[in-house]
């Protein structure tokens, strides 16, 4: 008994005594077995969760009655409560990791309520998984803004986060901020350009391709503003002032603009110029944009319809005045404002002042011929 007493579990008594002594003997010796199985069974079972990581192994005594039988509930009851919320754990964040971020920690156990730091555990992962809810969400809802429905100005707004959360909602919010500027300025100088007002370009701090479109546009403006001053130079000089061999000279153009300075420089001497540069007026825009994109877009097609038209019409007053020899003819160009309704007018006036002073020099020609 001494040695029971020091854990010693494989300890007997002699299973030869008789009588009293001898049922003593074998009640001891079944009771030390009870608590051997028992020691054993829980080695095994802490071995088997502890360390193996099998969370359904619970203790087995066969035969277990009264005081022993509850001490393997109670051991078992233990063991379910310590790894519950670890097998809870590890269902939520499978869901998340699944992109589910509906499953929730539940914070009671049968109908018992988690207590202690089970509860403040729980709680923890459900605020993490509702923090990660709102998160996509807002950052979904700005993406689909900006990026599909053109709704500029969009941010997202998550209440409560930090770390890592806040510098991500900073860094979406930082990006469709910047596409808002950059669109919204882009916007801003083509819809100018589009009511003739070449006073404007893209100021917006940009890189990449962005900065590529930023160069571009701003090329074009200037392209176009002295083009516009060109043309209405040599304009007012051959048409209203009557100052012969005047040239439009416009460095860097090229396509519809080099066409039309070469129409203009032909009507005023029949001379042309070279220049080297870009002006395709044949393409529009036509990918499918919605909200303030949309906007844009309309604009930009718009603008590329009127300086088409207006080209046409220069060249063909240009031609018919300078080259064909037919008077009279007019620039007609439709809904056109600002430096672009100047232009229309200067092409005008300086066709109509070369048709009044060729036809009055031929009347005066005729008078003369005939006596």
């Amino acid at each position: 008994m001494l040695a029971f007493k020091n854990g010693d579990f494989g300890a007997r008594l002699p299973s030869d005594w008789t009588g009293v002594q001898g049922k003593i003997a074998d009640v001891f010796n079944e009771t030390i077995a009870i608590a051997e199985r028992l020691n054993d069974e829980t080695a095994r079972v802490s071995r088997a969760v502890g360390k193996e990581g099998k969370l359904k192994q619970r203790m087995v005594l066969a035969g277990a009655t009264g005081d022993w039988a509850t001490k393997v509930e109670s051991i078992n009851m233990l063991i379910h409560d310590l790894v519950w919320p670890t097998a809870e754990v590890s269902r939520t964040i499978g869901a998340v990791a699944r992109g589910d971020l509906d499953q929730l920690m539940a914070l009671d156990v049968g109908g018992r309520p988690l207590e202690g730091e089970f509860l403040r555990n729980a709680k923890i992962v459900n605020k993490m998984i509702e923090q990660l809810g709102v998160f996509t969400s807002e950052v979904t809802r700005v993406a689909r803004e900006v990026g599909t429905e053109g709704k500029l100005g969009g941010q997202a707004q998550v209440k409560g986060v930090s770390g890592v959360w806040k510098e991500l909602t900073e860094s979406v919010n930082q990006m469709a901020g910047n596409l808002t500027a950059q669109v919204r300025n882009i916007a801003d100088v083509t819809i100018a350009v589009a009511n003739g007002d070449l006073s404007k370009k893209i100021t917006v701090d940009v890189r990449g391709e962005i900065l590529q479109l930023k160069e571009a546009i701003n090329v074009m403006v200037d392209q176009l503003r002295s083009f516009a001053a060109e043309v209405t130079r040599v304009a007012r000089e051959v048409g209203t002032e009557g100052k012969l061999g005047g040239q439009a000279v416009v460095p860097g153009v090229a396509g519809t603009w080099k066409d039309l300075t070469d129409n203009v420089n032909s009507m005023a001497s029949n001379l042309t110029t070279t220049a080297v540069a870009r002006g395709d007026l044949s393409r529009k825009i036509t990918v499918d944009v919605k909200g303030e994109i949309l906007e844009l877009k309309n604009t930009i097609n718009t603008m590329v319809d009127q300086l088409n038209a207006f080209a046409s019409e220069v060249s063909r007053v240009a031609r018919e005045v300078g080259t064909e020899g037919k008077l009279g003819g007019q620039a007609e160009v439709r809904g056109v404002g600002g430096t672009w309704k100047d232009l229309t007018d200067n092409v005008n006036s300086m066709a109509s002042n070369l048709t009044n002073q060729v036809r009055n020099i031929a009347q005066v020609t005729i008078a003369v011929a005939n006596g």
